[in-house]
């Protein structure tokens, strides 16, 4: 019998055999692009922490260095973004470990009116900064929202670093934040149906309609996890803890985190971030929440420097030198309008000049809400190209720029702190 006829070859068409190409190739994509991105990351970030810099500018270098904008190798940017959106998830999550609901209903005097009126300002900013470049009303209005919000991943790193995250001024800053999270959304849910209206009335009528959605959702997210989720996730956390296995235990915490992430946004519209910030709090305020800040969180800084990789990823340097009119214009309402009129506002609350300079420091920089907003925009055709681009730029500036203004100024606000405080409470 010849040799070839002992051999079965299987049978496979043109369309098997180039569907199981793709599959190895894209498990060849995870794994260059992880060791590629976090790779180049430690070098730059090491780098940059040998030069008293944060290590978040190498991070984000490391993101332009492999970026398909750069010579050399090129990472998968949508996998990266997925990874940095479980980093996201798992930083919310840790947040709300530490961060009680009580802490944030402290400061809704504050965050709730003053993040408004911050956001009104930068948008305001933005429209009128864009007009004279020759771009639309609606258009301006837009992008000055997206530059109006910051990065919740970024001010909780540069608090964290600057001993203020467990602080009244780091608890109003979050919860600043967190307000501006929750106005992104409703933006995000309103859009389509604004822009999509064939006439005024219809379209005034489909926000209002969406709009009212949208706050049963998220009311009936809060309700939710209040009730249901604080019996049922520490139940569930006991049974398990009560095994005595440690790995379960662990794995069970990070399923809770991704779960009701995964839950807010499919079934309550809301934002994973803002739902893993939920189930901090319900873990937090169990007796389990030590244990799962301790050990629960293994990859969450690993994930979360992807955020930043991922980021500087989406910089074409050729468009810096075509574009800088945008980009100065919106630098400037980043690093002076934006935090000018947060000060002015906390100030007007007669809050302490070290929770007022706070809050303006944090608001020094954009980030992930900023490139959500501006996506959709841009596909309905409300934002030009170049849009994305100069909020790239300016994110990368900006948040490279925040944790040197935080270290600038911290002798100042260290020195705030010593004065007497006045006799309005820092939170009521």
């Amino acid at each position: 019998m010849p040799l070839h006829a002992q051999v079965k070859l299987p049978k496979i068409g043109p369309e098997t055999y180039f569907n199981e190409m793709h599959e190895t190739q894209a498990e060849v994509d995870l794994i260059l692009t992880l060791t590629g991105a976090l790779g180049t990351a430690v070098v730059l970030g090491f780098i940059t922490e040998k030069l008293r810099m944060s290590p978040i500018v190498g991070y984000l270098l490391a993101g332009i260095a492999v970026g398909p904008f750069t010579p050399g190798f090129v990472a998968n940017h949508e996998l990266a973004s997925q990874g940095a959106e479980i980093g996201v998830v798992l930083l919310m999550f840790g947040v709300g470990l530490h961060f009680h609901l009580k802490d944030l209903m402290a400061v809704r005097r504050v965050a709730i009116p003053g993040a408004l009126v911050q956001i009104l300002a930068a948008s305001l900013a933005g429209m009128i900064a864009t007009r004279l470049l020759g771009w639309s009303w609606s258009g301006g209005l837009v992008f000055g929202m997206a530059i109006s919000v910051a990065s919740t991943v970024v001010l909780i790193r540069v608090l964290s670093d600057n001993n203020l995250l467990a602080t009244p001024e780091g608890h109003l800053a979050v919860g600043w934040l967190i307000v501006e999270d929750l106005f992104t959304v409703l933006v995000l849910l309103l859009l389509p149906a604004v822009a999509g209206g064939t006439s005024g009335s219809h379209a005034a009528g489909n926000a209002w309609l969406t709009l009212g959605i949208a706050l049963l959702k998220l009311a009936a997210l809060v309700l939710f996890a209040l009730s249901v989720g604080r019996k049922m996730i520490p139940a569930f956390l006991q049974a398990v803890a009560r095994t005595g296995s440690g790995e379960l235990f662990t794995l069970t915490v990070l399923v809770v985190a991704l779960g009701l992430a995964v839950a807010a946004a499919r079934l309550f519209g809301a934002s994973m971030p803002l739902g893993a910030f939920i189930a901090g709090m319900i873990v937090g305020q169990s007796e389990f929440g030590a244990r799962a800040a301790s050990h629960a969180l293994p990859m969450r800084d690993a994930f979360a420097v992807l955020f930043f990789v991922s980021v500087g990823m989406l910089l074409d340097p050729s468009s810096i030198t075509a574009q800088w009119p945008l980009m100065l214009l919106t630098l400037g309402i980043i690093l002076a309008a934006k935090p000018l009129a947060a000060l002015l506002v906390v100030l007007a609350f007669r809050r302490p000049w070290t929770s007022a300079l706070v809050i303006a420091l944090s608001l020094t920089q954009i980030g992930e809400f900023s490139f959500i907003l501006a996506a959709l925009a841009t596909n309905m055709k409300l934002l030009p190209p170049e849009a994305t681009n100069a909020l790239v730029f300016s994110s990368i500036v900006s948040i490279t720029l925040n944790p040197l203004l935080f270290r600038t100024f911290s002798r100042s606000i260290r020195r705030l702190e010593k004065q007497p405080e006045p006799a309005t409470p820092l939170i009521n």
